[in-house]
């Protein structure tokens, strides 16, 4: 059985470390960057007359000085190199995940500090035959019907903010937008959170991203 060769590329030292534990220890082969220039020009580099192998994914950081993983990810786009993308971020930045799980066709965004949990059942989808549906990467989202089922549990208000959340609006804006109180804001978000059963944005984003693709 051919390793899981595993790309890593995030601009921070000790979690770059902590990470290549992490994978090592399930058999993994890994290679990382700190920065993502010297990634591109490197996989750039390996990729001339290279067929890369099913067992291949990278893992990127959502946010880079340099250069942004998503930008990352289209420049190797660019250049024939389309493997399945992990992103990873630390700031629960909803827009750019909405971009990421849409735009870009990653596998998966898990948000630091990564769940162990999470991660696993993310490599599992990226190294996954491409004819075998594992639904989406986490249990806690379960299937399409669930995820409708939830959705009609929402009243109309918690559905209407929620969207807004999803969009990437703090609560006082969306207070604003839809002309309600910021506790009343707060009260239907909680609300559409619990319903949906949702621990966080990222995880309330990737579901509708994935579910509604």
């Amino acid at each position: 059985m051919t390793p899981r060769q595993i790309y890593v590329v995030d601009d921070n030292h000790e979690f770059r470390d902590s990470l290549r534990f992490w994978l090592e220890g399930f058999g993994c082969q890994v290679r990382d960057w700190g920065d993502p220039r010297d990634a591109l020009q490197s996989l750039a580099r390996v990729a001339v007359g290279t067929t890369w192998p099913e067992s291949t994914c990278l893992m990127l950081d959502v946010r880079m000085p340099e250069l942004s993983g998503l930008d990352l990810h289209d420049a190797l786009r660019e250049r024939g190199i389309h493997l399945p993308v992990i992103y990873m971020s630390g700031h629960a930045d909803v827009p750019l995940a909405v971009a990421a799980m849409q735009k870009r066709g990653a596998v998966s965004l898990l948000e630091k500090p990564l769940d162990d949990a999470a991660l696993s059942a993310a490599l599992d989808r990226a190294f996954a035959p491409t004819d075998v549906d594992l639904g989406d990467d986490t249990d806690v989202e379960g299937s399409r019907e669930e995820f409708e089922r939830r959705l009609q549990l929402l009243s109309p208000r918690e559905r209407q903010v929620l969207s807004l959340v999803v969009k990437g609006l703090m609560n006082k804006h969306i207070a604003d937008e839809i002309k309600l109180s910021l506790k009343s804001v707060e009260l239907y978000r909680s609300r559409g959170m619990r319903k949906m059963k949702c621990r966080s944005v990222t995880e309330l984003t990737r579901m509708m991203v994935s579910r509604r693709a």
